[in-house]
């Protein structure tokens, strides 16, 4: 299982969101490239990028960021999300350097278009998933639809997705522990490795997710808590590692 620190980019800045509100905003740096440096000399092996104003925007909005964070690092995959509604971006993001592409809200309200972009972009497309109350949410998570976030995952099975990023809404950026029931439930409902996020505080809730990381949890998600220094990316890292 991978810990996947997360960048969120917000007006360049890198921040961290608490459920995923625009207002309540915690800038820990000016400089994301140096933050990506932070977690690779950690030892990361994959990273998480948020463009929060594209989210919003529907199209790019700190995609200078993430191309730089990509020349930076060539050789670590990069996942970015935030704005990505169309073949144009993705292939601008690829073409960057940029590992994987995560296609939520378009995922939501047009899922014909994620198996269009895996035909475009084979083994390029992550679809984020994002949740409150098993509920789907869109548009940077403004909108909750009426759509269970498990049926959903079916829907895409056959697509050729290469994982889902699965977050409880609820418990992102709150510190309150990640949802490993809601975690499983994804994983069990269709063949696609999920991602975890949302609520990973500490070392407690990294073992948790390693204990059912056989059901197909492949990776952990973790933001606020490697930079409040709840979490350390390497130990969390070592952890997973350990019998695996």
């Amino acid at each position: 299982m991978l810990i996947i620190p997360a960048i969120d980019l917000k007006d360049g800045h890198c921040v961290r969101l608490r459920q995923g509100l625009m207002e309540d905003s915690t800038v820990f740096s000016d400089d994301p490239v140096a933050v990506a440096k932070r977690w690779v000399d950690a030892g990361c092996r994959r990273l998480h990028l948020v463009d929060l104003n594209g989210a919003f925007a529907g199209e790019p909005v700190n995609g200078e960021v993430v191309t730089a964070i990509a020349a930076a690092y060539p050789g670590l995959p990069v996942q970015i999300g935030g704005g990505i509604r169309n073949l144009e971006t993705i292939e601008h993001y690829v073409r960057a350097g940029v590992s994987y592409v995560i296609i939520g809200t378009k995922a939501v309200k047009e899922p014909a278009f994620v198996a269009e972009a895996c035909r475009a972009f084979p083994g390029k497309v992550i679809v984020g998933l994002d949740a409150k109350d098993g509920l789907v949410a869109t548009d940077g998570w403004a909108e909750v639809s009426s759509v269970l976030a498990t049926d959903l995952a079916r829907r895409f099975e056959a697509d050729g997705v290469s994982a889902i990023v699965y977050t409880d809404i609820a418990r992102d950026g709150m510190m309150q522990g990640v949802n490993v029931e809601a975690t499983v439930a994804m994983a069990r409902a269709s063949s696609i490795p999920v991602i975890a996020s949302g609520g990973i505080t500490n070392l407690d809730d990294i073992r948790a997710l390693k204990a059912v990381a056989r059901e197909g949890i492949c990776g952990a998600i973790t933001g606020r808590a490697i930079y409040e220094g709840t979490l350390d990316v390497a130990e969390a890292q070592r952890l997973c590692d350990e019998d695996a």
